[in-house]
């Protein structure tokens, strides 16, 4: 009785506890598992968005765009028109007791276990 009651009070006072909290401190609240793409925090500030993510989001239909609230907003614009546009919902993850150098994450709400996120640089600066 008294373990119960000790699990209560420290999930009123901290919450609910959170599976792999560093991994989603790094993945803007994601779990690398669910990631379809990701982007990092250089790729996103470029001029042009990535134009292949638009067909990602066409495919995974149900996905949902993370981007990190450090960006400046003019940066991540371009990649929320996208998103209404395709009628993905968006999250600005601001989250000031970590950093992260990624900067976008299209997730599903289910493990897809996707090998590779990320997009090397020379097949982004060919997309643009």
């Amino acid at each position: 009785m008294g373990k119960n009651i000790d699990d209560y009070i420290d999930r009123g006072l901290k919450g609910t506890p959170e599976t792999k909290p560093s991994e989603r401190r790094e993945y803007l609240s994601q779990l690398r598992e669910r990631i379809i793409l990701a982007l990092t925090n250089g790729q996103v500030l470029q001029p042009k968005p990535y134009k292949p993510i638009a067909n990602l989001m066409k495919r995974h239909p149900s996905s949902r765009l993370y981007l990190d609230g450090d960006l400046d907003y003019m940066h991540l614009s371009k990649y929320i028109r996208i998103a209404n546009e395709n009628n993905i919902p968006f999250t600005i993850i601001d989250d000031k007791t970590s950093s992260t150098n990624i900067g976008l994450v299209l997730a599903n709400p289910t493990a897809i276990d996707k090998e590779e996120i990320f997009v090397n640089q020379e097949e982004f600066k060919r997309s643009l």
